[in-house]
């Protein structure tokens, strides 16, 4: 797996439901390295913070394999990567073959899988469609969240390369189907819950379905 593309955001002013909102979705390409932080990527924008950053979700990363499927179906956009929030676009990245608990060498930083992204209204402003949030969740490749084991800094050209893979078969795709399933697979749920990658908090909700 490769980096293609560095993102990062400014913050930028929305409207939603009458009420003026910040985000930190609207990520572009910068020509430089980017710092992964143990809580965020340095200099990015974060404008939620109960909802984005963090030990779970310092950063998020997205496969560039999936952005002719949504260039298609939203051809008016003006197409970037960064598209879909994403700190760094990646090459190879597969979300149905990755686990979660998998640890890689990202750039000079060393990361570990946690959990997919799961899109919220702010994807749908970005896209000038609030249906796209149905689409991502059916699509089945939401990118996913890592945790920074340790710091360091990733620009485009830098590998993404596997250093100790998760005993836990759990995928970042199948973990996507679990959350929004409605009948749990009860053997999905027993590797979610068991996963100690994922947040306590994301374990104990799934505890009820069991």
């Amino acid at each position: 797996m490769k980096v293609i593309s560095a993102n990062l955001a400014k913050p930028t002013k929305i409207m939603w439901n009458g009420e003026e909102q910040y985000t930190g979705i609207y990520k572009y390409p910068v020509d430089t390295a980017i710092h992964l932080k143990l809580e965020a990527v340095a200099h990015d924008t974060i404008a939620d913070r109960r909802v984005h950053g963090g030990i779970f979700k310092a950063c998020y990363l997205f496969a560039s394999e999936h952005y002719p499927y949504w260039k298609e179906k939203y051809p008016n956009l003006d197409w970037n990567w960064g598209m879909f929030g994403e700190n760094l676009t990646i090459t190879g990245l597969d979300e149905s073959q990755i686990r979660i608990g998998n640890i890689y060498k990202l750039g000079d930083a060393l990361v570990q899988i946690t959990q997919p992204r799961e899109p919220c209204y702010k994807l749908g402003i970005r896209f000038g469609d609030q249906k796209i949030l149905r689409e991502f969740i059916d699509h089945g490749f939401p990118g996913t969240y890592v945790k920074v084991l340790k710091e360091g800094e990733v620009s485009a050209g830098d590998s993404m390369e596997l250093v100790e893979e998760s005993e836990n078969p759990l995928t970042i795709q199948r973990f996507y189907r679990l959350l929004f399933d409605k009948k749990k697979d009860p053997e999905v749920l027993k590797l979610a819950i068991k996963n100690e990658s994922i947040p306590v908090g994301k374990r104990e909700k799934l505890r009820k379905y069991q």
